[in-house]
């Protein structure tokens, strides 16, 4: 039998037992999204280049760019965020925001398990707010999401970036990677940095609301991640990472932090931020 043309590395069809486990995903979260005060929002999938560059670090090298027929350079969404920030920017919604996204967002990078060069990502963020309450709902609301799609094991890994001030990006970058390639292969000043952080005092405030309010438990349904650093230079305060069984080393079902200083780069005023996304790919394979 001959067959068609294949797709190119990275992209795929999305089979229809999979397609259904995505939509029933889709609808358990945005129903627990939209108990919890967010409403939806979409944005195009394609944006002008200089809206993109410039916003993710050594990451950028990642955008998909190209040139159109009038000579204007676009690219390919690299994530929802920095498309949020630019619909703030342009429309002065009310603060605080509170708004989700399901979309298509392309990164060139090397596929593999898990990770393709065009995915599905369901964001959801709070503009407008540096309280400590909006951290813990964009946290809790991505915990008790999951835990209705059945993942009864799944902690929230979290940190703070004002851990790892004064350390060099370079550093940073390899602490991150720390549950990748193992401590045996980490440099012991690392190794040490990590050993000796503790939860600063905004994770404690965090983490009391968490308890308080949505009466999770620490190690069992949230952690404190002294490796966690997140690769996008755009975080500014806290950072976490959705893992399936609560395992620090797995792959994350999805990832989040705050970015109070992204937003202001389009509206030229300080616009606080705090947001997470679920890789609906990945969280549907899993399920």
């Amino acid at each position: 039998m001959k067959r068609g043309p294949i797709t190119p590395k990275g992209f795929r069809d999305i089979r229809p037992d999979l397609a259904k486990k995505r939509r029933e995903a889709v609808n358990k979260i945005a129903d627990t999204l939209e108990a919890n005060g967010f409403v939806p929002l979409e944005t195009p999938i394609i944006e002008f280049a200089e809206t993109l560059v410039g916003k993710y670090g050594e990451e950028e090298k990642l955008i998909y760019q190209f040139t159109d027929r009038g000579g204007r350079k676009l690219a390919l969404r690299y994530d929802l965020t920095v498309p949020l920030a630019r619909y703030i920017a342009n429309y002065n919604p009310t603060l605080p925001f509170r708004r989700y996204q399901i979309g298509q967002v392309f990164r060139g990078e090397n596929p593999q398990r898990g990770r393709y060069r065009e995915f599905t990502q369901f964001d959801f963020d709070v503009v407008g707010s540096s309280d400590a309450s909006e951290d813990a709902k964009i946290i809790g609301a991505a915990i008790q999401a999951v835990k209705k799609l059945g993942l009864a094991k799944a902690q929230m890994a979290i940190n703070d970036r004002e851990n790892f001030r004064g350390v060099p990006v370079k550093d940073v970058r390899e602490i991150d990677k720390i549950h990748k390639v193992g401590r045996e292969k980490t440099r012991k000043e690392l190794l040490e940095i990590v050993d000796n952080l503790k939860p600063t005092e905004n994770l404690k405030n965090i983490f009391a609301i968490l308890k308080a309010k949505y009466n999770f438990k620490e190690n069992q349904d949230f952690f404190f991640d002294p490796t966690l650093a997140r690769g996008l230079d755009y975080y500014t305060g806290a950072v976490f990472e959705l893992k399936p069984n609560g395992k620090p080393e797995e792959l994350s079902i999805g990832g989040g932090g705050r970015y109070d200083n992204l937003i202001g780069m389009f509206a030229n005023k300080q616009i606080p931020a705090v947001g997470f996304a679920f890789g609906l790919d990945r969280l549907a394979e899993i399920l």
